[in-house]
């Protein structure tokens, strides 16, 4: 931890002035942080999680060592309070701090400190907590939660709901740049990367609220053609088609997608329902049907000259 004296001539510390919120869904167990800041590349610093331990947003002056540390101390038996409390015992500058954190329980932590910039302010509720500094108005942490309270749907459209309140009490009072998202599993794995299911990251954009939301609707749709597949490989044959479906609903501006969707049809010996998608593809991007002919020597198809001639004729 930052051990350096608690003056006013302290170095500057990284300056994710932002507004986030931590939390956890009671139903599924998943735990979530959000965040959008003016400043390049929020994720990086604000935003950490662990399956089956917890969420932490550390901004202010971030100390970032609150992150992984925090994360150390729930894994190891503390709560989130106890984990927070611990921290800040250690860190002579706590006063520039603004940290939140929510354990595999629900519970909830959360520090604000004297000497963060106002308007700073944080609210926690049943399982979340939202916390914002150097914004145009303290309006911004009321209105997050009334956001995140009042909308339906999973942990990532909650999180969306308080970010995009927070934006439209003002935000940040320079603008904004950066935000991200990081969900994972409530349950606790050898694997930890098995149980990150978002970690979306936009970096530096004009909207990146808007960036966000955009990144969430195509990971729904791998996330939908993916279930496709796994439908598909347990011979649930119009689940798969309806996860497929979906999934090109919801990204019909992105080829790659029906044409793994078509080479899993066509492998299963659904080839006319495969034809009529990959003649689609084709037409988009030649290379597709290029790239077709190289899979099977890469076991990724099967090696069928007579079935590649039938599909690489509807291009």
């Amino acid at each position: 931890m930052d051990t350096q004296k608690n003056s006013a001539h302290f170095n500057r510390f990284p300056f994710a002035h932002t507004y986030s919120i931590v939390a956890r869904d009671p139903e599924t167990g998943q735990m979530g942080v959000a965040v959008q800041s003016h400043w390049f590349s929020t994720g990086s610093m604000v935003t950490w999680a662990e399956p089956g331990v917890g969420a932490i947003a550390t901004q202010s002056m971030v100390e970032v060592s609150y992150g992984p540390l925090g994360l150390h101390k729930m894994q190891n038996g503390k709560t989130a309070p106890e984990a927070l409390k611990a921290l800040l015992a250690e860190d002579k500058n706590s006063e520039v701090r603004q940290v939140a954190m929510v354990d595999a329980h629900g519970n909830v932590a959360a520090h604000t400190g004297s000497r963060c910039i106002v308007e700073a302010g944080h609210h926690t509720g049943v399982q979340y907590s939202v916390q914002a500094n150097m914004m145009l108005k303290n309006t911004v942490w009321t209105a997050m939660a009334r956001a995140f309270e009042s909308t339906k749907g999973e942990l990532s459209d909650r999180l969306m709901a308080a970010l995009d309140a927070a934006q439209a009490e003002g935000g940040d009072i320079r603008g904004k740049q950066s935000a991200a998202m990081l969900i994972v599993s409530g349950e606790a794995t050898p694997h930890p990367w098995t149980g990150i299911l978002v970690d979306l990251r936009v970096e530096d954009h004009p909207e990146p609220l808007v960036e966000l939301r955009r990144l969430l609707t195509i990971q729904r749709a791998y996330q939908s053609m993916n279930r496709g597949d796994e439908l598909l490989s347990e011979g649930k044959i119009q689940e798969a088609f309806d996860a497929y479906n979906a999934g090109a609903a919801l990204a019909p501006h992105l080829d790659e997608l029906p044409f793994w969707q078509a080479v899993t049809l066509a492998d299963t010996g659904k080839v006319e329902e495969s034809l009529p998608i990959f003649k689609k593809v084709f037409a988009l991007n030649p290379e597709w049907a290029l790239l077709l002919q190289r899979l099977p020597q890469a076991g990724l198809f099967k090696d069928d000259p007579e079935l590649m001639k039938r599909i690489i004729s509807q291009a």
